[in-house]
């Protein structure tokens, strides 16, 4: 019999569309994937060159279970340029991705009763993680009209005696959408008032447009510090998402809470992978910045194809690589002979129909949105968005 905590938890919507994707690929069907959350770019050679050099010179036993020290302090360093914070390397842990840093840090920070605020639309996992701590989400939604941002006064509104953390993305997924400093000063009065933890999800922290400055709400106060678990990966920031690397920084003694957690599930991180990190932060953001400025271009181009497109409209996101459309003026309407009811039989059709790949919004807590990334090669957005503005004209809207 399986536990009540595992048959509550979801599976990843993500994974399930990339899988289907896979599948269509396979028989060697020609797919618009507009569904992946990974940059199209391969890793840098001098990123791979790293672990070359780690294979070479037989860097491949165990390591610490919270990390190298050496990557350690290079990531403490990383933090110090980006983020003007300071932490030692036993504040750092580096984990497998940065999807292991949020559920260590939610093992540590949340149990049974206890409460978890995450704004809506979220990234999928989180509220599967929470269920995995046996806490309990609670969803708090942001609004189009706000590009989704949740305020401080609906947080306080959410907040109860239970509330033991919130969840922070920004720049977020799945809709790109970037809180200025205001909103986060706002947000952290908030959380200081009442002592609540702060999970920062920061992983497209270097994927922004705008002018301003990347925010991380650990910045805010030292009080605020205090409460925050900071969360990045190399993933997107390097095109690194098969290597599995992320980290967490925090006070010392969560820190520590969430490194001996690791240390009794997955062990420290693969060797070759760190070392590989390690050449990664230490090496100049030129690469960076010229895929930013990639992104930007794509971005741009999606935005104004998906406004000129009948029943479809969308803000210009601030960060990441996606954009959450709302299609529920397409809900109770024919195509070809599929009827579409929600976001998964929307998804589904299009896939089937056009070989378009978007992610469901519901599994995004968004019912009637999609997500669509525009990571990806500009002829393969312009077909794509093509198809996707013939299948619903095929509704006959």
């Amino acid at each position: 019999m399986l536990t009540e905590r595992v048959r509550a938890v979801k599976p990843s919507m993500t994974l399930a569309v990339i899988a289907k994707v896979r599948e269509l690929k396979a028989r060697g069907v020609k797919i618009f994937d507009f569904g992946a959350g990974e940059p199209d770019f391969n890793t840098a050679d001098y990123i791979k060159a790293g672990a070359v050099a780690a294979l070479e010179e037989n860097f491949t036993r165990y390591t610490a279970a919270g990390g190298i020290l050496e990557l350690r302090e290079a990531i403490a360093a990383r933090i110090h340029k980006d983020n003007q914070l300071d932490y030692s390397p036993d504040q750092v842990i580096v984990t497998n991705g940065g999807k292991q840093s949020i559920y260590n840090a939610l093992q540590t920070l949340a149990q049974n009763g206890d409460e978890v605020i995450i704004p809506s639309p979220y990234w999928v996992s989180y509220p599967e993680m929470v269920v995995l701590a046996d806490a309990k989400p609670v969803i708090v939604q942001g609004s189009e009209e706000n590009e989704f941002r949740v305020t401080a006064a609906q947080v306080e509104e959410a907040l109860t005696p239970n509330t033991k953390v919130f969840i922070m993305n920004s720049p977020q997924n799945p809709t790109g959408t970037v809180y200025s400093r205001e909103e986060i000063e706002a947000l952290a009065q908030v959380f200081v008032k009442h002592g609540i933890h702060i999970i920062s999800d920061e992983v497209y922290d270097k994927l922004r447009y705008n002018p301003e400055p990347h925010v991380s709400i650990a910045q805010i106060s030292e009080e605020m510090k205090a409460l925050t678990v900071l969360v990045n990966s190399l993933s997107k920031t390097y095109a690194m998402t098969g290597w599995r690397i992320g980290f967490g920084a925090g006070p010392k003694d969560i820190i520590k809470a969430m490194t001996k957690i690791q240390s009794q599930s997955t062990s420290g991180v693969n060797s070759i992978t760190q070392k590989a990190a390690l050449v990664a932060l230490s090496s100049g953001d030129e690469i960076i910045a010229e895929r930013t400025e990639e992104f930007r271009k794509r971005r741009d181009f999606t935005v104004k194809r998906i406004n000129s497109i009948d029943g479809l409209s969308c803000f210009m996101p601030g960060g990441a690589f996606f954009l959450f459309l709302s299609v529920a003026g397409f809900m109770d309407k024919t195509f070809g002979d599929a009827k579409v009811t929600g976001s998964i039989e929307f998804a589904t059709t299009l896939l089937e129909q056009k070989h378009v790949a978007v992610v469901p919004g519901i599994g995004f807590g968004a019912e009637n949105y999609i997500r669509l990334s525009y990571a990806t090669g500009m002829d393969d957005l312009e077909e794509g968005l093509n198809r996707l503005e013939q299948f619903l004209a095929s509704a006959g809207i």
